[in-house]
């Protein structure tokens, strides 16, 4: 949607739209980072981070050296990255006719270099839909690697004797069965992955097909972005069949022609950059000089402004301006640096009044690129009242941190952004339809600046947890049910979103409980057993009725009989939030129940727009599919409360993973749990971290916080699933941004680093991965999250499909560890290492783990030893 001449103002400083919209005065990105000139508040400083509005912005990761010369001076050397794009071309043919082997083949390739992997499998003649088939064991070239039981991955090599040329070769018989293979291709690097017009390419063989045009027909082609990257047809290249069927497309009859097919392929790379920032005093004039030097070539534009005292309110410093600077909505300057003399970089130098406390500023490359602070995504910062508190060889450390203002000045510029943005929505709330999802950006942009206001006033609750972090202080009062087990659990995720399919689920993972128990899972996390509406049991009707998609009631008694005799406790999952209605009142609304509980309307809360409830508003947020429960109501909470310990009794299970807990109060999960008493209990408590223009923040504290309110709520009864620290995990690995997994405090930045022996911590599971995907785990990454989540403290779990996957031996061998050197829930961790490609830590001073790709080797008196070692991840433990 483009911004025309009736769009809401945007705040002054801004900078402007690059493919996003202004809304209500504030800019949000689709793509590109911008600054946020013109939306700055009053700071704090934290160890040498300046804290903006909930958020860290400046310094941080930045190297700073004393400078020597005339008046006192500092310099400091940020980071940069910079996306450039890589033309070439990739390649299809298939050979139809038999080689001296018998064989036909297809051949797929490309130019652009790379760590390049086929991602494939097959379709048998008959078969209709879109789903894949492992091809069989004759037709994988060597290499390969089956990715669960629907595809295969092979990468692709090098051609000997060529300038980069890879390629991957798939033999196959003339009369096969098989009528199409499928696939897409990936970069490993980057992790982009490229498709044929936003769906799998299919190389017709035999028999027909259905899901859409396959390659070698006569239609026009044309492929669409994947992640990163993205194919096109490559320009006078047409598909060129080395003979042809008359009459025909391809698509019919027992064989297909041979084909051959260009199309054009763009890679994205990141080039390592920097720029320098040197701040000196003039004695004379009593200014400060301000120097920029980067080494990226061409047009570089500096977006900057200046503040002072500690109002971090954007400013322009009066004139002269540099040359070529030109003012940007009153209240940001845009200047262009000078090519350097030896024409390595551009530089600028500015001077400033001794007025002025500090300078904020972003790069400008195109209408598209702006480069910001890499660790914490935020514009650069530069405290300019620091070259007054040193001399020329003054230690940073030593320098006197600036006085902490008052929260209600932080939160002025909240305020104001959030009443601006409610005015702008107001005033579009007549328009059509259209500008419906312009509403919803802006409703996105209130949400995230209540998180920052949030993350401001709840922040002295982060001190009490901390304080309260070592739970086996005997001065520390327990809750009377403490559902986090021994300490030492290992959890496994029993199921995922496909294993009700079977109908005998129980029967299936009761086959597997020895092995568990000899892998050294010491819990396991069972799917839900009541009657639902929906198959994979999220949709519960009967709570008493436990004869499901999954198996019998029988079955699932057995099932649990059989893992305890393996030494391995059982949790039930347990649909707390909503229930399905078996009848409808009078108005035709589903929100009569019916069985052992037999509820009415009053059960449901009276604020869901869908179900007619007449009991109280809800304590949390709806699930807009089913009936909300109003756990406020008594009958409610004795009827549950009986539920649980019926589940206890009669079916043995050790204790509960709780869904969607955000629907309800804490407190009332604290009344479920200290009557049903479960050995260890988890809640899910799921909600969106912060972002900005896109990019996660550095800062997630106000995410956590939520969590930890919500542990705290049940007084410390359950545990919950650190939601925070697998969504950082995401950003740290994808992006190789690996600082940050510190936080300010140098503590890890999820519940881990606040509340350890709740903090219940995954990488996976049968929402975010399996067949669903909604928040998949990076590829070929899964292993570097399994190094970190299985020797830190915390409770880890494992998700079904990765144990049993070609993942196994190294996840057996990463428990094996944490069991040996007992690892616990409150071990103690001492984060060695936070940068960009490596992240380093040393645990109960018997383990250090690193991952990331940057080589890193322990030190220290002790004797080191390598325990666990692959692909970007390393493990030592302390010779005894």
């Amino acid at each position: 949607m483009s911004v025309g001449s009736g769009c809401i103002p945007a705040i002054p400083g801004a900078a402007p739209p690059a493919r996003g919209r202004l809304l209500g005065g504030a800019f949000l990105q689709v793509a590109a980072a911008r600054p946020r000139a013109g939306r700055c508040r009053a700071t704090q400083q934290h160890g040498g981070r300046l804290r903006l509005g909930g958020r860290v912005v400046a310094r941080a990761g930045a190297a700073e050296t004393p400078v020597a010369g005339a008046g006192a001076a500092f310099s400091e050397k940020f980071p940069l990255r910079r996306c450039q794009t890589v033309e070439g071309k990739a390649w299809v043919r298939v050979d139809a006719e038999p080689d001296g082997d018998g064989k036909c083949k297809v051949v797929v390739g490309c130019d652009v270099a790379g760590k390049w992997v086929l991602h494939w499998g097959v379709s048998y003649d008959g078969e209709h839909g879109s789903e894949w088939d492992q091809p069989p064991s004759e037709m994988r070239p060597p290499g390969s690697v089956p990715i669960k039981d629907y595809a295969i991955e092979t990468p692709l090599e090098i051609l000997s004797n060529s300038e980069g040329r890879y390629e991957v070769q798939i033999k196959f018989d003339k009369d096969t069965p098989i009528a199409a293979i499928n696939f897409v291709l990936k970069e490993e690097e980057t992790g982009a992955w490229f498709q044929h017009k936003g769906r799998d390419f299919r190389i017709p063989l035999s028999g027909s097909l259905d899901g859409g045009v396959p390659l070698g027909a006569n239609q026009d082609i044309g492929v669409w972005p994947g992640d990163l990257g993205h194919l096109k047809r490559h320009e006078g290249s047409n598909a060129q069949p080395q003979e042809t069927i008359p009459g025909g497309t391809g698509l019919s009859g027992k064989h297909i022609s041979g084909f051959y097919q260009e199309f054009q392929i763009i890679k994205s790379e990141y080039t390592q950059n920097f720029v320098t920032v040197t701040v000196k005093r003039d004695n004379e004039t009593h200014k400060r000089l301000v120097e920029f030097d980067t080494d990226i070539p061409g047009e570089v534009v500096i977006h900057w402004g200046v503040c002072r005292d500690n109002s971090m309110t954007w400013e322009i410093p009066p004139e002269p301006h540099p040359p070529t600077t030109k003012i940007f909505r009153q209240k940001a300057l845009q200047t262009l640096l000078q090519q350097k003399d030896d024409g390595r970089g551009n530089s600028l130098s500015l001077l400033l009044d001794a007025e002025y406390s500090g300078l904020f500023f972003v790069l400008k490359l195109d209408e598209y690129t702006w480069l910001r602070n890499l660790e914490n995504g935020s514009d650069f910062f530069i405290s300019l009242t620091r070259v007054e508190q040193r001399g020329s060889t003054q230690d940073l450390d030593k320098v006197e941190p600036q006085k902490v203002e008052d929260k209600s000045s932080q939160a002025d510029g909240i305020i104001s952004d959030i009443r601006n943005l409610v005015v702008g929505l107001s005033s579009r709330r007549g328009q059509r339809a259209k500008n419906k999802v312009l509403q919803e950006d802006i409703l996105q942009e209130i949400e995230r600046l209540a998180a920052e206001a949030y993350s401001i006033f709840r922040s002295p609750t982060i001190g009490s947890v901390e304080a309260s972090v070592d739970l086996d202080d005997p001065s520390i009062a327990k809750p009377a049910c403490s559902g986090t087990g021994s300490g030492f659990e290992i959890v496994c995720q029993g199921f995922n979103w496909e294993s009700h399919k079977s109908g005998k689920w129980y029967v299936e993972l009761g086959t597997k409980a020895k092995e568990l128990s000899s892998l050294g899972f010491t819990i396991v996390w069972s799917p839900p057993p009541t009657d639902s509406v929906s198959p994979e049991g999220y949709m519960p009707r009967d709570l008493y009725n436990l004869n499901s998609r999954y198996g019998t009631m029988d079955e699932l008694k057995e099932l649990v009989k059989v893992f305890h005799e393996a030494g391995i406790k059982v949790l039930g999952d347990a649909v707390l939030n909503h229930r399905c209605a078996q009848f409808q009142n009078n108005n035709g609304v589903w929100n009569i129940f019916g069985g052992r509980m037999n509820w009415d309307d009053r059960a449901v809360v009276a604020d869901d727009p869908h179900f007619q409830g007449r009991g109280n508003k809800s304590s949390g947020d709806n699930f807009h599919a089913a009936p909300n429960i109003d756990h406020s109501q008594e009958f409610v909470r004795n009827d549950l409360k009986e539920w649980l310990c019926w589940m206890r009794k009669e079916v043995g299970y050790d204790g509960w993973r709780l869904d969607f807990v955000r629907g309800f109060w804490g407190g009332y999960v604290k009344d479920y749990l200290e009557a049903s008493e479960p050995y260890f209990a988890v809640g899910e408590y799921w909600d969106s971290l912060s972002y900005t223009y896109g990019e996660m923040d550095y800062n997630q504290d106000a995410h956590r916080q939520r969590i930890v309110d919500w542990i705290n709520a049940t007084n410390g009864t359950a545990g919950a699933f650190d939601v925070t620290t697998k969504g950082i995990l995401h950003a740290a690995l994808e992006r190789s941004e690996y600082w940050r997994l510190s936080d300010e405090k140098g503590k890890p930045p999820g519940v881990l680093g606040w509340w350890p022996s709740r903090a219940v911590t995954f990488i996976e599971n049968h929402d975010t991965g399996s067949t669903q995907g909604h928040w998949r785990f990076p590829y070929g990454m899964e292993l570097q999250g399994y190094a970190y989540i299985l020797t830190h403290p915390g409770t880890p779990a494992v998700f079904y499909d990765h144990i049993f996957s070609h993942l196994q031996p190294e996840i057996a061998k990463f428990i094996n560890i944490r069991q040996r050197q007992k690892i616990h829930c409150r071990s103690k961790i001492k984060i060695l290492k936070a940068e960009r490609s490596l992240y380093a830590a040393e645990i109960d001073e018997k383990l250090i783990m690193k991952i990331g790709s940057e080589h890193f080797e322990p030190s220290g008196p002790q004797n080191w030893i390598v325990a666990a070692e692959g692909q970007d991840y390393k493990i030592w433990e302390v010779s005894s």
